[in-house]
């Protein structure tokens, strides 16, 4: 499962981020009723050195969800598998339901990116690769105040599609680290090239 989830966070790079909303309404114009009530919201990401198994993240400080964790609140950043559209037809009704697809969350803290450590891992070059677009919103643009943040993993919780044929359940963190990345170019999720049904 770890080795899965871990190959579904190379592959990716758009996620739900969720957070709370604080009690006080300091840093945003909202109504008072929010404090406390989650948000789910979607962003960029990428996996990127010296951490892959902590998804690096462009923050900027006006958009909510880094207004909330600069507020306190803790993050996390959910993720589902999505079959590519050439995935081979299956005989089972179910190998592809949106129901089946693995799925997971990263229960975390946000943690911003020391300059030097951006500069000798070209985490910007890495980020912007996935990104393209979202080179007008990195540090120093005239747009928005933003950083390079990354969300370091505290938890995982993975449901790996039906109860009956896949693991549901929590992820050891030393276990989503300790992924190589032998382990997740070989790995093949549902639908991959590569990919037999019937595997799990």
């Amino acid at each position: 499962s770890a080795i899965l989830a871990r190959r579904i966070l190379h592959l990716s790079s758009f996620a739900t981020l969720s957070t709370v909303f604080p009690s006080t309404l300091a840093l945003e114009n909202r109504p008072p009723s929010l404090g406390g009530t989650p948000i789910g919201l979607m962003d960029y990401y990428a996996a990127c050195a010296p951490f892959p198994y902590d998804p690096t993240i462009l923050a900027i400080g006006i958009a909510t969800s880094f207004r909330n964790t600069a507020a306190g609140s803790n993050l996390t950043l959910s993720l589902r598998w999505h079959p590519p559209a050439d995935a081979p037809p299956a005989e089972d009704l179910y190998t592809y339901a949106p129901a089946n697809m693995p799925r997971f969350s990263l229960l975390g803290h946000v943690e911003a990116m020391p300059e030097e450590e951006v500069r000798r891992y070209n985490v910007s070059g890495c980020f912007l690769e996935r990104h393209p677009d979202a080179e007008a919103w990195t540090p120093g643009n005239e747009i928005h105040e933003s950083y390079w943040a990354r969300l370091v993993v505290e938890e995982v919780y993975w449901i790996g599609g039906f109860g009956d044929r896949a693991y549901i359940g929590w992820i050891p963190v030393g276990e989503w680290r300790g992924v190589t990345e032998g382990e997740v170019e070989g790995a093949r999720l549902v639908g991959e090239r590569g990919w037999e049904e019937g595997e799990v």
